[in-house]
């Protein structure tokens, strides 16, 4: 299979029965190119193993499917901007003998 160049990842064929989704981020020949093998069980269910510690499931429909899974996790993970915490200036004290805290 093909991939995008807007994509960061990518489902890779190895046998007939064996896939593999790269993330290409990493150049070939770096271990952390691979995300997870993907072995077909049966004709309509593949297992996953995770090269990587992500909170997806095991089983799929397709190897397509766990590609569509990944994606959607990592489009999640960075979907939301930093919440901005307000920065204000320290109290000012109207009267230097007087405890602002009491």
């Amino acid at each position: 299979m093909e991939h995008d160049p807007d994509r960061r990842f990518s489902l890779v064929q190895v046998t007939a029965t064996d896939w593999a989704i790269h993330d290409l981020h990493y150049p070939t020949d770096d271990h952390r190119r691979v995300v997870c093998t993907i072995f077909e069980d049966a004709p309509t269910e593949v297992e996953v193993l995770w090269r990587r510690d992500l909170p997806l499931a095991l089983r799929y429909s397709s190897a397509e499917e766990v590609l569509h899974a990944v994606r959607r996790f990592q489009d999640a993970s960075r979907a939301t901007r930093p919440i901005q915490i307000p920065h204000h200036p320290p109290p000012r004290r109207s009267d230097p003998g007087r405890n602002p805290f009491r």
